[in-house]
């Protein structure tokens, strides 16, 4: 399943690949701050007119939801709808990182079905279908990937602007379990668990939106891991208020939902 829209969506990611690298080089981002005082680039904005515009062409019944364009609720009248941000991690964009992401993603009736997530600088792609497993590729090299199978000496990612003193003190009350600590920006965090690099991620802050986990969720539920509010329950889409305002905790097994 989902054979097309997959096709479709590795061709949008790529496209929009192009031009957001094209500025990258140029120095020349055109940084503005919206109104929730998050930046937006001229990359944004050409990359997330691009990939609608691919996107609608090839399936114009699907509903569309994505970061930079005006959302006119018509797609909560649909069962699939796109969810897309054109560059995730805007802040590592623009300090030159390289840690940000292209994230496509599909929801069906409200649930992830396919995700598609560039890393630009590297060329490196993660993506997966719903029952479909998921894979990463880079250049020529396709490997199916799984989470790893680890309950201890746990790896947690976390975030260079966004991580908090909650989100601290919840890894000392764990730390008999997690050991580590690795600073991985965007939905990068999401694809190296999926890709069993690391156990668990948790996002306490109530700004990230559904563009952000989309994508990220498919690949990591794909790869037989989980991402859950911190009620035990995993993200649905296509809802009215775009926001996740429960925070979430990315781990690889269900022993690793640590609260």
């Amino acid at each position: 399943m989902y054979e097309k829209e997959l096709e479709v969506a590795l061709k949008a990611v790529r496209e929009a690949g192009k031009i957001i690298m094209e500025i990258y080089a140029s120095n020349e981002l055109g940084v503005e701050i919206k109104e929730d005082h998050s930046p937006v680039t001229r990359a944004d904005k050409a990359a997330d007119k691009l990939i609608s515009k691919i996107l609608h062409e090839n399936f114009p019944d699907y509903g569309l939801l994505t970061e930079e364009s005006v959302d006119d609720k018509s797609r909560l009248k649909k069962d699939s709808v796109w969810i897309v941000d054109p560059i995730d991690g805007t802040k590592e964009y623009v300090a030159h990182s390289g840690e940000f992401t292209v994230n496509i993603g599909l929801s069906y009736k409200h649930k992830p079905v396919l995700g598609v997530i560039l890393i630009p600088v590297t060329g490196e792609i993660y993506y997966a279908t719903k029952n479909g497993g998921a894979f990463y590729l880079n250049r020529e090299l396709l490997v199916k990937i799984h989470c790893n199978d680890k309950v201890n000496d746990l790896t947690t990612l976390v975030s260079r602007f966004h991580s908090n003193e909650t989100e601290q003190a919840m890894i000392k009350k764990h730390s008999d379990k997690i050991k580590h600590q690795q600073i991985v920006g965007a939905t990068i965090k999401g694809c190296y668990i999926a890709h069993g690099k690391a156990e668990m991620s948790y996002r306490f802050s109530s700004n990230t939106k559904e563009w952000d986990t989309c994508a990220m969720q498919a690949i990591v539920e794909e790869a037989g891991g989980f991402i859950l509010k911190f009620d035990g329950t995993p993200i649905v889409y296509n809802r009215e208020d775009v926001y996740n305002r429960d925070g979430y905790v990315i781990c690889n097994r269900k022993e690793n939902f640590l609260l």
